[in-house]
């Protein structure tokens, strides 16, 4: 069910030109604004089995836009399919200190690149301690659910890793958890802040703050296989800081959407903000141009994936799946009978269709 607001609806409520959000952030917003609109043009297409003609206006395809995630989410879950392992996988939870919002906001890719590497010499280090080389994904999330600055990382993380001799080893400590979270946390925060005295990023003040305070690294519980780790990854990997079906009303200059408090048990509250507060919010999520907030390390590197995992797997008998073109044949799939493939016969601008194909049928989103 499409929903009724979208954050693009917010966005067209507020004159860009008047606040102070980045050239590149403007830029993101009107992108989303303009999303499968007349403004980007569309294109004209035909079922190759019942004939009927759909009208589609184009999507902006950013990755901050809360209606372009799915098609990109299903094709990198596909991808990722084909990397699995035998063995359970973990989720862990790196979390940064509020102490270091004012900095992500000025400095975010910085304070962002080193999270990325101070979760992973931490989760290395320990599994160094037991003898393992392991491996990792890393998917970023900046927000809260009240929009608010939230900066943490979803990490899955394969039970099991390679030994001195190069053998695969399987069950890192338990099937319960997978490394002792109070240590982690200690050895994460060491890291990090090492990391920022070595760059010269704060100051000792800072430096005495953030050694002061409990950091947070959580562990849930290990998935029950390797379709839960999908289920999961379709969850978290293309999330973007609010999707459209949070957004209750639109209207007097104010912005009603939905948010979960945990700290009444995941009860579902309401927040009302200004058109202005929403969307700067909103922007404090906007990632700097051609930051990669999806990584992987380890034995799921890219690295690894030149020969050395397709052996692993050979040696523990993991049937890869096949490259399949699923994602893009459901992608054109005729809407009305099912069955039939739209084949594009026209494309065109701002205009909008030619007047021959609105006599035929309506204009539709793009699907």
């Amino acid at each position: 069910m499409q929903p009724k607001w979208e954050v693009a609806d917010v966005v067209r409520k507020v004159t860009l030109r008047d606040t102070e959000h980045t050239v590149h952030q403007q830029k993101t917003l009107r992108a989303i604004a303009s999303c499968r609109t007349a403004d980007l043009g569309g294109h004209v297409d035909v079922c190759d089995d019942c004939g009927i003609i759909h009208i589609s206006y184009n999507s902006c395809r950013n990755r901050h836009c809360p209606k372009c995630q799915g098609h990109q989410r299903e094709a990198w879950i596909q991808q990722r399919e084909a990397d699995l392992l035998p063995c359970r996988y973990y989720h862990v939870v790196f979390t940064l200190p509020a102490s270091l919002n004012s900095l992500a906001l000025c400095q975010s890719k910085l304070v962002y690149n080193i999270l990325f590497k101070s979760a992973w010499a931490t989760l290395s280090q320990f599994g160094q301690g037991v003898g393992l080389q392991m491996g990792m994904i890393a998917i970023l999330h900046t927000w809260g659910q009240t929009l608010s600055l939230h900066p943490h990382l979803h990490c899955v993380v394969p039970g099991g890793g390679i030994d001195k001799a190069g053998k695969w080893r399987q069950q890192v400590r338990s099937d319960k958890y997978l490394f002792p979270v109070k240590a982690m946390s200690k050895v994460f925060r060491a890291k990090y802040v090492s990391e920022m005295r070595s760059r010269q990023i704060g100051n000792q003040p800072l430096y005495d703050e953030l050694f002061s305070q409990n950091w947070v690294v959580y562990a849930k519980r290990p998935f029950g296989g390797p379709k839960q780790v999908i289920e999961y990854l379709g969850r978290y990997t293309h999330k973007v800081a609010i999707s459209n079906h949070r957004i209750k009303d639109v209207a007097g200059g104010k912005t009603i959407f939905s948010y979960k408090d945990y700290r009444e048990g995941g009860k579902v509250k309401e927040m009302s903000l200004s058109h202005e507060e929403f969307v700067r919010r909103f922007s404090q999520h906007i990632l700097p141009p051609r930051f990669v907030r999806i990584r992987h390390y380890g034995i799921l590197s890219s690295m690894w994936k030149r020969g050395k995992l397709q052996a692993l797997q050979k040696e523990l008998k993991v049937k890869r799946p096949e490259t399949a073109t699923a994602v893009q044949t459901l992608l054109r799939k005729c809407p009305c009978c099912k069955t039939g493939t739209l084949i594009t016969i026209e494309i065109f601008g701002k205009r909008g269709p030619p007047k021959a194909y609105l006599l035929e049928t309506e204009i539709v989103p793009e699907c």
